[in-house]
């Protein structure tokens, strides 16, 4: 074990969170982490990370009772990983299983009462049954992917001869999947790399060998989805709301605040679009200059997370708005002047803007985001898509943007008033699902009553089937 916090042994429950080494995965889990802890201070949590992700997020605040492991970086590093993302996905399942299972036995206290693992870690579940220690799938993205993925792997185990591709090029119906998620899923694998896909089914055929599945999202979001994994599964399944940083927002601080906050400050109440198009993933810098053209021309104010582009961008910008490198995007999405989110549809950004009651421009680009995007603009109806031309890069032109977003941020039409109402009551819905007494927490405390021994879990009596 290459590092471990020190902390004051005081717990009767030790948890041990393994999330996938990339940020849109390892925010959530942190997120989740928090939760268990502001619900049951007497909970350890061992939060392992590679090397790598140790000095990103070391320094970054957490309450006393969650300490920071790390293991050796033997996975290709952060800035190499969208490159060739197949050979980092597979790497992730097949490198780090070893080092995890000499940290688990250097850990003190040596006894763990749960692993919350993430299900895109193939490994994990296996880890936790051949020790006897209940395991926690945890679920980073929509219930409703989930119950696509693991549906059509059911369909594809009993087609061996056939790859998932060609199966579903020549299938309109699969049990469990609707139409509609079905035309999503084909999507899906058109526009992704296989490989990554046929391992992320692998990763979904082990969960029901869990003892726990908990879904990032609050019941009544997808609640007809969820009702069915429910009867589906023999394991308890809670969605345990979004694991996006809503309690640190209970400390904010005005007299600390950032420029960019200072910044919105300064702006008319419902005048700024927020922009970000992600951590991982992103568009060409011919699209970025298009965009911003577009923005300057339509007269609104942004602030726009450009990550590696930020510095570029800010040259041109000019007094139209602000360009960042990052912010705070809950804070950000919370604020009274924020109107609208121009985003990549990431779960945890789409989940930040459900809560913040912002309504959505979407602009997927990876994986889930498609079937996201889908839920935003048909489902909860409280967005518009960016439609792309087609084209060598389906460039969305400066024209395009500058009329959209007039469009998306006129607060007197009659489309966007119900837009914004909609997005209001989904907050309102999110809100009460995670206060007191609400379905969220009535979900994490059960399961903070499964994994401190008050429920024996299921699958882990006599007749347990040892996997991995």
């Amino acid at each position: 074990m290459d590092h471990m916090e020190e902390r004051p042994i005081t717990s009767v429950c030790h948890v041990v969170a393994m999330p996938f080494p990339g940020r849109g995965h390892i925010n959530p889990m942190m997120n989740v982490c928090k939760l268990l802890a502001s619900r049951n201070p007497a909970t350890l949590i061992t939060f392992v990370v590679t090397e790598e992700w140790l000095g990103y997020i070391g320094s970054d605040p957490k309450p006393a009772n969650i300490r920071l492991a790390s293991v050796p970086n033997v996975i290709p590093p952060e800035r190499l990983k969208a490159a060739d993302f197949s050979g980092f996905y597979e790497a992730v399942m097949t490198r780090i299983e070893a080092p995890f299972e000499e940290l688990l036995d250097l850990l003190d206290p040596p006894a763990v009462s749960a692993i919350l693992g993430d299900v895109e870690l193939r490994w994990v579940i296996g880890v936790g049954n051949r020790r006897n220690i209940p395991v926690a799938s945890v679920w980073t993205m929509s219930a409703s992917l989930f119950s696509m993925l693991y549906h059509f792997d059911i369909f594809t185990q009993s087609r061996t001869r056939h790859s998932p591709l060609d199966l579903l090029a020549n299938v309109n119906y699969v049990l469990g999947i609707s139409p509609k998620h079905l035309s999503e899923l084909k999507q899906i694998f058109l526009t992704n790399d296989h490989k990554v896909l046929k391992l992320l089914l692998e990763c979904i055929s082990m969960v029901p060998n869990a003892q726990y599945i908990l879904l990032t999202c609050f019941h009544e979001l997808e609640s007809p989805i969820i009702n069915s994994l429910k009867s589906t599964f023999s394991i308890p399944v809670y969605p345990i709301g979004p694991a996006i940083p809503y309690l640190d927002l209970q400390s904010q601080n005005s007299q600390n605040n950032p420029d960019y906050l200072k910044w919105l400050d300064s702006q008319p109440p419902d005048s700024v679009l927020y922009i970000s198009l992600g951590s991982f993933l992103s568009v060409s810098s011919t699209q970025f200059d298009e965009i911003l053209v577009g923005l300057q021309n339509s007269g609104v104010q942004f602030l726009w997370v450009a990550r590696s582009e930020a510095d570029r961008l800010r040259e041109s910008c000019g007094d139209s708005g602000l360009v960042l490198s990052w912010c705070e995007q809950l804070k950000v999405l919370c604020h009274s002047s924020v109107s609208g989110f121009w985003t990549h549809c990431g779960w945890n950004s789409t989940l930040e803007a459900v809560f913040a009651g912002v309504p959505m421009l979407t602009f997927p680009l990876f994986l889930d985001q498609d079937s996201n995007s889908d839920q935003i603009v048909q489902e909860w109806r409280v967005g518009k898509w960016v439609k792309r031309e087609e084209g060598k890069e389906s460039l969305v032109s400066k024209e395009y943007v500058t009329e959209l977003v007039q469009k998306f941020m006129d607060l007197e039409s009659e489309v966007g008033k119900e837009m914004r109402g909609r997005a209001r009551k989904l907050r309102e819905t999110c809100l009460g699902a995670i206060a007191e007494g609400g379905s969220s927490s009535a979900n994490l405390d059960e399961f903070i009553k499964g994994i401190s021994g008050e429920h024996r879990p299921q699958a882990l009596t006599s007749n347990t089937t040892v996997v991995g």
